[in-house]
């Protein structure tokens, strides 16, 4: 590719992450411009991309690059989905050829938690800052390192396993085979998990809503959290510190100016970032904690789009010079 860029040109970003897609037409300058959303089709997700980015085309004039963000391990040399437990048949396939055949436009794939981790830095929570940790605590649990203003990937790409740092070696079993992974204890579904077995076993719980509900989610358990229910509450502020004491590892090992913390979980706001910080402080080196700004992340839901649309603006951009 030669030439340069529009600078008014814009960039399609989407999110493969969950059960729904998301996609957006951001801006230049990191603004969005247009959304979509839809029920993921598992089976068809290139066909789904293609579709979307075409609707999305018609609205924008010039498009100058495709950014994708995966739930799993994504090599950026070869453009190549390694590991996607959510979507294994990605694996199997080549999205990024047949995202490039069917759009025509250059194609960029990565770890949703490395394009979140992007767009954070970029245009929400991590702006400003030099050097940033992120964290995306949802079904799963991801993490991203952005050291001086690029995405520090490792020496195989796979930097920022965030979810599986051991925090209960006598725990249970993780999916990656480990036991005790911060992801058994502080993933929703594990919150859920631990709530119902803390609901069998203790007689005062039978007080909390929660109780009524056998098919609460961890949503549910945030909304009663703010809502004032106490035993709710435990279980946000317990879950915080399980997160606050890997966020102390994080900061002992990488003395950080900022971490920025995202995804579904932290929808409980000050009730789980708060027990968070509290935990790091307690066990963190206290001339690293005292560096590090510890923030709630700012983009949403828009957060992975935003951010594979800008990695993608990047990536053109450093091509055409």
């Amino acid at each position: 590719m030669t030439g340069s860029l529009p600078a008014n040109g814009n960039y399609i970003g989407v999110d493969v992450s969950g059960v729904t897609l998301r996609a957006a037409l951001v801006s230049n300058a990191g603004e969005v411009v247009q959304r979509r959303e839809a029920p993921l089709e598992r089976e068809a997700v290139a066909a789904q991309i293609a579709g979307i980015v075409a609707e999305l085309r018609d609205a924008a004039g010039i498009v100058a690059a495709l950014g994708v963000g995966i739930p799993g391990l994504v090599n950026r040399q070869t453009d190549r989905v390694l590991v996607s437990t959510d979507l294994p048949h990605l694996v199997r396939g080549n999205l990024h050829t047949e995202l490039m055949e069917a759009t025509g436009l250059r194609v960029e794939l990565e770890n949703d938690a490395n394009a979140g981790a992007y767009g954070e830095y970029q245009v929400g929570a991590g702006r400003g800052s030099r050097d940033m940790f992120y964290i995306t605590i949802g079904m799963g649990i991801g993490g991203a390192i952005i050291l001086d203003g690029k995405p520090w990937l490792g020496a195989s790409g796979f930097a920022g396993e965030f979810g599986h740092i051991t925090i209960d070696t006598e725990g249970i079993e993780c999916v990656c085979g480990n036991t005790g992974c911060l992801e058994t204890v502080a993933s929703a579904p594990n919150i859920v998990r631990r709530t119902h077995e803390r609901l069998y076993r203790d007689s005062t719980s039978s007080l909390s809503k929660l109780a009524v509900n056998k098919d609460f989610t961890a949503a549910d358990i945030a909304r009663e959290a703010r809502a004032g229910d106490d035993f709710a509450l435990m279980m946000v502020e317990r879950t915080g510190k399980y997160i606050g004491a890997a966020v102390a590892s994080v900061i002992n090992l990488l003395n950080l100016e900022r971490i920025v913390l995202g995804g579904g979980v932290m929808e409980a706001g000050d009730l789980i970032l708060n027990p968070i910080i509290r935990e790091a402080g307690r066990r963190a080196f206290q001339p690293c904690f005292e560096a590090t700004q510890i923030v709630a992340a700012a983009l949403g839901t828009d957060s992975v789009s935003i951010g594979a649309a800008l990695l993608a603006r990047d990536a053109a951009t450093t091509m055409t010079r």
